[in-house]
């Protein structure tokens, strides 16, 4: 009599690509800005495709970003879910020259580009195929790119734009730069490593005493740059020696001893000696103290001719073979080795040198105060990280340099005038590019020459990237659009760039706008690695999503990704806590097959087992959308998974299986099973759809509607009553029958006397059925 709708016995992977078309021809999740649902936008990080693989990490990030925006929907908002490409800067160079076995500065500019933009198609057709595979909702069909006229267009028109208010300027000063990316970086771009290296003891002479003085320090190849020696004004061994002047070895160069509060008493010997520039205590000093700069290392990583005879060495030679040449002149007293907390770039992981260098700034120094108070507004998701941008403002202590001496990114559009040198900016009304193109104008606004010569540097990537707000939304475009989507709802992202496109994009669109970019921030934390290490292609231990998406299928992936781990939390990713989640959804199959074996009543008369696990029901749906209103999935799938495997299986299907069937009930108690069991599952399938879209969609088209799950908003707490504490009283004495018939060794279908509790009187009969109880 009784056959199951759901035909199949398991889950069918193919099934979710069939879904995945299906909602494309029935566009499913396109966006309508003339609904008159209020809008929900989101600003979504445009990955970048650095190298084969897009890690595990990156891929589940993006699947919650999914989470977002179906959870928005759900919660009967219009979404607008844009998706784009990040195509500017320094991987994509780095991955091209690795690619193609090239140097970027050895080969004609237009014919690296080339180079650039057929790497980035390769790369970003696999991503997209993951998101599709990923089952992401977002505008797949019209993706934009950050290397698109149109958005390079835009960000050179923005940088127009505050060059007129007079926010950018051009300044030499000592900059951090990366002598394998060839380019100055920001310090947003530095991280900090401890990495060996040696404390060399360095005897200088004192040219009123006679006396040695013993310096130690790091960097001996900055020798010839040293300009004067600290020593802490109460340290008591250098008392005398204050105001006196030191003999640099190896250059004979004489430099003051000068009292100064900088010089660690505790380090070394507690004598330091200020180069240009060993670090940014360096330069501090040389501000304060009106030193002379003298440049030591080039572009490339070598020592300059100030350095004499190392001159051409590259920074490691420079130091090893000075330390050998001390040595032969006992200059040396001794070598430590020691671990020292090194500075380095972000994307090569080089030691970074500090090297005085013409570069064009943003402003950022006089917003901070603002922005501070602006921040107060915006809802952190969770809430604790927004300590990481408060800290990062408080560290701020320069200008923001934004040009980069690279090929592939935006370009800088400024023509310099040949005769009187002054920069002529371009109107804003197209894509500009002044190291191949000739100027829109004429004349100089010195009114003198017709001469120019182009730009050759580029936008520092965050440069770009802290647009994106203003992009999706049609800036300058499009002013009703703009006005509709901006400020954006939300900004999802990692919080290893809260300091870098967290704030950058916080202070361009406030500089543009005087408006915050969006009104919830949402920050995950990072996939690692089973030791909990950060996953990255230099130490070997990236996860390629694509084989396990064919083999495990998306809503697994999602599924483990959404209950590992608390939203802001870093996760552990493996195959093996995947497969764990196909276990869920194999138990969530199986439920769904055996309740499509029962027709789906209108309306019944409920005995007390269903008011009870219905009571259950809508606490999970309150536990629920506390979760998805916070946008952490962690806090929905383990209450869903807990409900379904302790709960609901175990516990009520068990309890009405029998009268499910009919057997020994009557067919309006019967009917009461049915309409339980399947309010109960379409419950669950509506809150599991955000987190696992295919398989949900799937089983509610089969047994509900042939609208798709999607185009459904979450239930509503409906059946809340005291019967929620019998819970625990009923899983109490459900263990105690089963432990009982474990130790008897008789199997769960054999019948057994046991006294059932006072207070289980009106689930007398349903338990009786379930554990086959003698009257």
């Amino acid at each position: 009599m009784f056959e199951p709708k759901i035909k199949e016995k398991r889950w069918n992977l193919k099934n979710e690509k069939e879904l995945f078309k299906k909602w494309v021809k029935e566009k499913a999740f396109k966006f309508n800005p003339k609904a008159k649902r209020k809008i929900f936008s989101i600003d979504t990080p445009p990955p970048y495709p650095s190298g084969r693989p897009w890690h595990i990490g990156a891929a589940a990030h993006y699947s919650q970003i999914d989470m977002i925006a179906r959870t928005a929907r759900m919660l009967g908002f219009e979404v607008f879910f844009p998706i784009g490409i990040d195509r500017n800067g320094i991987p994509v160079e780095l991955y091209t020259e690795k690619e193609y076995g090239i140097s970027m500065h050895a080969m004609p500019r237009e014919k690296f580009v080339q180079l650039c933009v057929h790497s980035l198609d390769d790369l970003e057709t696999e991503m997209i195929e993951i998101m599709k595979a990923m089952g992401l909702s977002g505008d797949l069909e019209n993706y934009y790119r950050t290397d698109s006229e149109e958005y390079r267009k835009l960000t050179q028109a923005t940088f127009i734009k505050l060059w007129e208010k007079g926010l950018i300027y051009e300044a030499t000063r000592p900059n951090n730069y990366c002598t394998d990316c060839r380019t100055a970086i920001a310090d947003a771009e530095i991280e900090y490593e401890e990495m060996p290296t040696k404390l060399v003891y360095v005897v200088f002479k004192i040219k009123e005493t006679g006396k040695d003085l013993t310096i130690a320090t790091t960097r001996p190849e900055l020798l010839c740059s040293c300009q004067a020696v600290i020593v802490h004004p109460d340290d008591e061994r250098y008392k005398l020696i204050q105001n006196m002047h030191a003999i640099v070895p190896m250059y004979d160069i004489e430099v003051p001893i000068i009292p100064n509060k900088e010089a660690k008493i505790e380090f070394g010997t507690g004598a330091a000696m200020v180069c240009s520039y060993g670090d940014y205590s360096d330069v501090r000093l040389f501000r304060e103290l009106k030193l002379k700069e003298i440049i030591a290392i080039d572009e490339d990583g070598r020592m300059t001719e100030k350095a004499g005879k190392y001159a051409g060495l590259t920074v490691k030679e420079a130091r090893e073979k000075i330390v050998e040449d001390l040595q032969k002149q006992n200059r040396i007293l001794k070598v430590e080795d020691i671990t020292h907390r090194t500075p380095i770039c972000e994307r090569s992981k080089t030691p970074i040198e500090i090297i005085p260098m013409k570069e064009f700034y943003l402003k950022q120094l006089p917003f901070i105060k603002e922005i501070k108070r602006l921040t107060k507004k915006l809802v952190f998701h969770p809430e604790e990280h927004r300590q990481i941008l408060i800290n990062w403002l408080n560290s701020i202590a320069i200008d923001w340099p934004i040009s980069r001496r690279r090929y592939y990114g935006t370009e800088i559009p400024i023509w310099y005038c040949k005769a009187c040198g002054r920069a002529n900016v371009p109107e804003p009304i197209k894509y500009y590019r002044p190291w191949k193109e000739r100027p829109p104008f004429v004349l100089c606004s010195c009114m003198k020459s017709k001469e120019f010569i182009g730009e050759t540097r580029t936008f520092d990537t965050w440069f770009d990237s802290s647009i994106s707000p203003l992009f999706i939304s049609k800036y300058q475009k499009d002013k009703k659009f703009f006005k509709k989507t901006f400020p954006n709802s939300l900004r999802p992202q990692g919080k290893d760039i809260i300091r870098t496109w967290l704030h950058y994009s916080i202070l361009r669109c406030y500089q543009l706008t005087g408006k915050l970019p969006w009104k919830h921030v949402w920050i995950t934390g990072l996939g690692v690695d089973e030791r909990g290490e950060r996953m990255s292609k230099s130490k070997g231990n990236i996860i390629d999503p694509l084989p396990l998406l064919k083999k495990h299928g998306a809503d697994a992936l999602r599924f483990w990704n959404a209950q590992e781990s608390s939203l802001g939390s870093d996760f552990r990713c493996s195959e093996q806590r995947i497969i764990g989640a196909s276990k869920f959804l194999t138990k969530l199959w199986n439920i769904a097959r055996f309740i499509s074996t029962f027709p789906q009543p209108g309306a019944a008369k409920l005995l007390k087992t269903d008011k009870w696990i219905l009571a259950e029901l809508s606490g999970l749906i309150e536990d629920c959308l506390k979760g998805y209103e916070d946008f952490n999935f962690f806090i929905p799938s383990n209450k869903i998974r807990e409900f379904i495997w302790n709960i609901f299986a175990s516990h009520y299907i068990e309890m009405v299986k029998a009268r499910a069937y009919g057997q020994g009930f009557s067919k309006q108690e019967q009917k009461a099973a049915w309409f339980t069991l399947h309010l109960c599952l379409k419950t669950i399938l509506s809150l599991l759809a955000p987190i696992i879209p295919f398989i949900t969609d799937y089983i509610w088209r089969k047994l509900y509607s042939k609208k798709s799950i999607h185009s459904q908003q979450f239930p509503k707490p409906k059946f809340k009553s005291e019967l929620a504490k019998m819970t625990k009283k009923l899983i109490e004495f459900n263990s105690e029958v089963w432990n009982m018939k474990k130790e008897k060794g008789i199997s769960l279908k054999e019948s057994v006397d046991i006294r059932i509790p006072k207070e289980l009187k009106e689930f007398e009969r349903d338990l009786r059925a379930m554990h086959n109880i003698r009257p």
